[in-house]
């Protein structure tokens, strides 16, 4: 008889503990979609779904402990997790997606103790396809139009002989005075050209203002020497030299060897060419391009034999020692303006004053952000806070090109 109870006890147990465990699998969410992701390039797709019912957040604690996710392409079969979203998520973006691939997609409810539901009703089938144009961006598409209409104006309004007012550039001013200070005196002119290869935009920057000196050494007749640190530069500048010369007129005057490599290492580099200046005592010492610590030992080393310097770079932290060292120094977009200003040819003085137009339309725009946001955090502005965040995600691009 004590049998007979200790078995029905022990049955009730069981079957207690299988219905506990039964009512831990939570009941399945349901209402999946999926929507391939507008303005990306196909490879994410949106899925959404209605939460579980045990998934409530006036019960605490909730039942459900996460969702899983899971894919299947068409023509596959078994599906595959692609993710998971906490209890009260109902949101997620499939961002490993293949372009024009068909997926089935569904959603699984799990519970406390990784007891999951029936998988919910599977989605419709979709193809997540890429958009050639992104429609959110369409104010950024509307500035480059504007900014690249008004590059093509000036250029035509440049090549019809109308002038076109540039502000003087002191630095680029005295490129003359030097080059005829060096031609008075005797004395050769130098120019280094930054230590960084002719892949550097700055390094062309430099060439091209070389273009203008070595003109000027060829109508004065002054000697020019040229130290480089790579030997593409090198090239680079005789031929740039070889053919000033030759448009002034002086080919026979024109000696490659004043023209030459010294080292790939920046140390060596500059010891070589401090070591030319303090020889040789350049009257006139130009720096064009990219410098690093040795731009304050180059300055130093031309100031203390008395010659007229001129630097131009777009390194920030450089500019202060050449300021401090150099008679005339080019910051930043003058040094990139150079090759306009002193050549005064009418497409580069045309696109010069198109990209000044545009450098004032991004600048009025960031004003008008500036003030929006201002606005909005001094007054709950709903009306700035919207502006702002258009100017945000539709103008200024806050979210990126690409998701």
């Amino acid at each position: 008889m004590r049998f007979h109870h200790a078995a029905l006890i022990l049955a009730l147990i069981l079957g207690w503990n299988a219905m506990a465990h039964s009512q831990d699998a939570p009941r399945p969410p349901s209402d999946v979609i999926a929507v391939d992701q507008p303005n990306d390039v196909g490879n994410t797709v949106d899925v959404s779904w209605s939460l579980s019912p045990d998934d409530r957040a006036d019960v605490s604690p909730r039942l459900v402990t996460r969702y899983d996710v899971y894919r299947r392409a068409v023509g596959e079969e078994e599906f595959v997790k692609v993710g998971d979203q906490p209890p009260g998520a109902s949101t997620l973006a499939d961002s490993n997606a293949v372009r024009d691939t068909e997926y089935l997609y569904q959603v699984v409810a799990v519970g406390p103790d990784e007891a999951e539901s029936a998988p919910a009703a599977a989605a419709a089938t979709v193809v997540p396809r890429m958009e050639y144009f992104r429609r959110d961006r369409a104010w950024f598409a509307v500035i480059v139009f504007c900014i690249c209409s008004t590059v093509v104006a000036f250029i035509v309004i440049a090549r019809s002989g109308r002038e076109l007012y540039i502000r003087k550039i002191p630095g680029l001013e005295a490129v003359d005075e030097a080059v005829g200070r060096a031609t008075e005196m005797g004395r050769d002119c130098l120019f280094v050209p930054g230590i960084m290869d002719i892949n550097d935009i700055q390094t062309v920057a430099g060439i091209n203002v070389l273009s203008r000196v070595s003109q000027l050494t060829a109508e004065f007749g002054a000697r020019l020497e040229v130290p480089t640190a790579r030997s593409l530069v090198m090239t680079a500048a005789r031929e740039t030299v070889e053919a000033s010369y030759y448009a002034a007129g002086r080919p026979d005057a024109y000696n490659e060897d004043d023209i030459y490599y010294i080292s790939d290492e920046q140390f060596g580099y500059v010891a070589g060419a401090m070591g030319a200046m303090v020889r040789e005592r350049p009257a006139a010492c130009f720096y064009m391009g990219v410098f690093y610590a040795e731009s304050l030992l180059l300055a130093e080393t031309g100031n203390s034999i008395g010659a007229i310097q001129v630097a131009g770079t777009a390194m920030p932290a450089q500019l202060p020692f050449f300021v401090a060292a150099c008679d005339y120094t080019l910051i930043g977009e003058e040094f990139f303006a150079a090759s306009a200003y002193l050549s005064g040819e009418a497409s580069q003085l045309g696109s010069l004053r198109g990209q000044d137009v545009g450098k004032l339309l991004v600048a009025f725009l960031l004003l008008v952000g500036c003030s929006a946001a201002t606005i909005a955090g001094l007054t709950d502005s709903d009306s700035a806070e919207t502006a702002l965040t258009f100017i945000k995600d539709h103008v200024l691009g806050d979210k990126g090109f690409l998701p």
